[in-house]
């Protein structure tokens, strides 16, 4: 990893361990993040209820995510636990990782480019960055997905423009996309111009939106944007449309996502 953080880690914090050591009652590891730190997991902090063989849950050589609990910045201790790490805190963790990963390969790709060190580069360009954004990564995916300029962010343009090349073709604009069908029936005498009518309006509702006929009623609808509450809402104005627009007639509509 190029990037370490400085000092010691904050009571609360998860962090990534390494498992180096394994004893009866304790599990020693590395802190990733945080250069030469060290750090304890009691037994009782593995895991609820009784374990009868530590081994059953970490081995050497693992990467597991922990909470720091206490630190003692006088000896240097730092006191972890594994067993207070919920589901969607480990989550969290991970995307962190995948996220600096991303962007470390991106500095990587950079300095190949400019036949420079990574170490040296990824320092000149964070010392910059973060004074604007949380993170390296945060900085990069704002140029794909806002096209932000970061020359305006501090960076000389003789770095910006080739590293924003750089960075567009690492990481992609994301996308939530949801498919759905819709089954329409009408058994009005203009059921056939009643259902154009309803459809053209649900097609007004937005330009990521698209209808298509797929035949004996069928319909396959497909929305992509870069929000997923934008995606949600669009899906939930199209099922209002689809049913109010058929509903005190002789017809049915039933709307389905697909998996």
């Amino acid at each position: 990893m190029l990037y370490t953080k400085k000092g010691m880690p904050e009571e609360g914090e998860c962090v990534f361990c390494t498992v180096t050591k394994i004893h009866f009652h304790s599990v020693f590891v590395t802190l990733d993040e945080y250069q030469n730190k060290q750090g304890m997991i009691h037994i009782s902090e593995i895991s609820p209820g009784r374990i009868r063989n530590i081994n059953e849950f970490v081995k050497e050589g693992k990467v597991i995510v922990c909470k720091v609990l206490n630190i003692n910045k006088e000896r240097g201790h730092i006191d972890l636990s594994l067993r207070r790490v919920n589901e969607s805190q480990r989550r969290a963790k991970i995307e962190e990782r995948k996220q600096q990963t991303i962007a470390e390969n991106i500095i990587v790709s950079y300095a190949d480019l400019k036949k420079e060190k990574p170490e040296v580069v990824f320092e000149s360009i964070s010392k910059i960055l973060l004074k604007t954004y949380e993170s390296l990564y945060a900085a990069f995916e704002d140029v794909v997905e806002s096209d932000a300029s970061l020359e305006k962010a501090g960076l000389d343009k003789e770095t910006a423009t080739p590293l924003e090349k750089v960075i567009r073709e690492r990481i992609k604009i994301k996308e939530v996309i949801i498919n759905a069908s819709a089954t329409i029936h009408s058994y009005e005498s203009d059921g056939i111009e009643l259902i154009h009518q309803v459809l053209d309006k649900a097609m007004n509702l937005s330009e990521k939106l698209s209808i298509k006929y797929a035949g004996a009623g069928n319909y396959d609808i497909n929305i992509v944007t870069q929000e997923f509450e934008e995606a949600e809402k669009i899906f939930a104005d199209l099922s209002e449309i689809l049913t109010k627009g058929f509903e005190k007639t002789n017809s049915t509509v039933e709307i389905k996502r697909k998996k």
